[in-house]
């Protein structure tokens, strides 16, 4: 009969405690808990990463938004200076081939208009508005007289004219066999230097409209 002896639990303990405190022991230990920091440290950093990765994305996003947001808003603002250039052009050029030089010059395209229509201008009252910077309304109160046709000539010769005439008012005086009467109201402008050296007197109601200046302190004692 065989007996198997069994090692008794201090001497067990003892050889857990030789083996803990050897070299080869204390090198397992040691890489042991430099394993699971190791770890324990790479789920941080995956961690970590994955919030900083979400929360660049949120600000990528962000900025890409406010950066489109911003370009719709300057869209229309490109090209501006061009287009602030080729409107100026084109007053200019309204301003040479559009506004009379003179009043003279006012008078004799009216007078034109009348022989080619033809029609009879009479009693031709000029005027001029307040000036303003850039314009002086000039104001024309005129009889016309002619047959249907001829009229309607002359109002078409006035809407076409290379004058820039405005027509404000138009009124049936009388018709008397196949003529017609007209009382006709219009309007055209020149340069403010223009004006002034035409002599016209103020329209009567423009000056109404303009507001009285106020007294110094002292007048009107």
């Amino acid at each position: 009969m065989t007996t198997v002896k069994t090692s008794t639990s201090p001497d067990r303990i003892t050889a857990i405690r030789e083996f803990l405190f050897s070299m080869l022991g204390l090198h397992t230990v040691v890489f042991g808990i430099m394993l699971v920091a190791t770890l324990l440290l790479t789920v941080r950093v995956a961690l970590d990463w994955r919030t900083t990765s979400a929360s660049n994305q949120d600000a990528l996003a962000s900025s890409q938004t406010q950066m489109r947001a911003l370009e719709l808003q300057i869209r229309p603002l490109r090209g501006l200076d061009k287009r602030v250039e080729a409107s100026s052009h084109q007053i200019d050029a309204f301003y040479l081939q559009r506004i009379p030089p003179s009043y003279s010059a006012i008078a004799q395209e009216l007078g034109a208009l009348a022989t080619q229509a033809p029609v009879r201008l009479t009693r031709v009252e000029y005027t001029q508005a307040p000036g303003s910077v850039d314009l002086t309304e000039v104001r024309m109160d005129a009889g016309l007289s002619g047959d249907y046709p001829s009229v309607m000539r002359f109002i078409n010769g006035l809407e076409r004219s290379k004058t820039f005439f405005v027509i404000r008012a138009m009124a049936l005086t009388g018709q008397q066999g196949g003529m017609v009467n007209l009382r006709l109201q219009m309007s055209t402008w020149l340069r403010p230097a223009d004006a002034a050296a035409s002599g016209l007197p103020l329209d009567k109601n423009a000056a109404n409209d303009v507001a009285p200046a106020t007294p110094k302190k002292g007048e009107g004692k």
